[in-house]
């Protein structure tokens, strides 16, 4: 297969032309690549962001569930020590004996 003159004058600039759009593709391809790693890499950070404040936000409320806890308590001893001081003795308190 031989070419001619003209047929070769035609045929390189296109061999050039392609080329390009050779290294076009190639390097979109690894573009989108870089891309596709980068939002990956955002992607795992957000998730692990979003463990930290779910185990910030559980931690939380572990701790107001003890505040909580000791409240009630506090309040039951308050309650108890009310309930002693207002109980009355059966005999300490009720004859007063003023006889000498």
């Amino acid at each position: 297969m031989s070419l001619k003159g003209v047929e070769l004058q035609i045929a390189i600039p296109k061999t050039f032309d392609a080329g390009k759009v050779a290294d076009q593709l190639q390097q979109q391809s690894s573009i989108h690549q870089s891309n596709a790693q980068a939002a990956s890499e955002r992607q795992l950070e957000k998730n692990r962001e979003t463990v930290i404040k779910s185990n910030s936000a559980e931690e939380a409320s572990l701790e107001d569930r003890e505040r909580e806890q000791a409240e009630q308590e506090r309040k039951k001893r308050e309650k108890k020590e009310q309930e002693m001081k207002e109980t009355k003795h059966p005999f300490k308190g009720n004859f007063v004996d003023f006889s000498g």
